[in-house]
């Protein structure tokens, strides 16, 4: 089975590509470079054995997606490309509903022009928006979601369902994760955001590793184990063989999954583990709360069990152990 992997050299995407390489699935990839370089492709090569066709393509051509198509009898396609800071979706919101919508409608009109039509969407918690219980289940409504980033993953998720209703011999798995961390084992591939990072872990790492000062901890009066949020963290390994039990096990029809641990870790809780796991200090303060911010969030993954047969395997230590040892590789 050949599948094609858009945005397979960015951090979740490449991981994947790992996991289904592992699994002798075939794999193509597609990435414009926007968030990802072009030396994760050797590393890719080193860690699998194997070697990969990649096209430098934006989606939001649909002629080079067309030519993809022409070239290789894809079977199946994973789709991670598209736009993921959330501070840069809510400064250039246009070029997020653009870039993001734009492309995975491109990829679809082509799609169905070959009849290829199993489709993997990385969607995201954010379609949860503000839940009003800290255990999100797929049953739940999508809620208003509170950055444009987050807005195009419940849009997309919207076309989607469209798209089946109107033609039920499509396959799609909607899976939406929590919060991924974490690195390869080989230490060669992880997760480097351009410049300062919007996610906690990269942000514990710059400051650990002395690249940034202090970690901003964003209120400790939440009604939470120590004050501090709580969140859903799962390490990017176990998210990646996720997407390969969606190609191998998801049943016929539209069915969406969350991915995560179903294990609230507070940021208090993340950076003490880290601080003892790797035997590094990070310089941490406490500031107001953000707006927006709930107190405690994380996945029900029941569904991805019963159906897909996948639940996380590794540790919070594993995940701050993994995420260090890149960061000390890439120096």
């Amino acid at each position: 089975m050949k599948i094609l992997v858009t945005g397979g050299l960015g951090f979740i995407g490449s991981h994947t590509v790992v996991e289904l390489a592992k699994a002798n699935f075939e794999i193509v990839i597609v990435d414009n470079l926007y968030n990802s370089k072009e030396d994760v492709l050797e590393k890719l090569e080193k860690i699998t054995g194997k070697k990969f066709k990649l096209y430098k393509y934006d989606l939001c051509n649909k002629e080079k997606i067309e030519e993809i198509f022409k070239e290789n009898q894809i079977d199946a396609v994973i789709h991670f490309a598209g736009y993921k800071a959330v501070g840069e979706s809510v400064r250039e919101p246009l070029m997020y509903y653009s870039n993001n919508l734009i492309s995975t409608l491109n990829l679809l009109e082509v799609m169905k022009k070959y009849n290829v039509k199993k489709f993997v969407f990385s969607s995201s918690a954010t379609v949860y928006g503000e839940p009003k219980t800290p255990k999100c289940t797929e049953n739940m409504n999508r809620g208003e979601t509170t950055n444009p980033y987050g807005t195009t993953k419940a849009m997309i998720e919207k076309i989607l369902e469209d798209l089946y209703a109107s033609d039920n011999s499509w396959n799609i798995t909607l899976l939406r994760y929590f919060n991924p961390v974490g690195a390869h084992e080989s230490g060669l591939i992880g997760e480097e955001p351009n410049g300062i990072p919007n996610n906690l872990m990269p942000y514990i790492m710059k400051v650990a590793s002395g690249k940034l000062e202090k970690l901003n901890i964003f209120g400790n009066d939440y009604p939470t184990i120590d004050g501090t949020g709580v969140r859903d963290y799962i390490h990017v390994v176990d998210l990646a063989k996720g997407h390969v039990k969606a190609i191998q096990n998801a049943p016929d029809g539209l069915n969406i999954y969350n991915l995560g641990s179903g294990k609230g870790i507070s940021v208090l809780e993340l950076v003490t583990t880290f601080e003892k796991v790797n035997n590094v200090k990070v310089n941490y303060q406490i500031v107001d709360r953000r707006p927006g911010d709930i107190a405690e969030n994380y996945a029900d993954p029941s569904e991805a069990l019963k159906e897909l047969g996948w639940k996380t395997e590794k540790s919070i230590e594993d995940i701050c152990r993994d995420a260090w040892n890149y960061e000390n590789a890439e120096g």
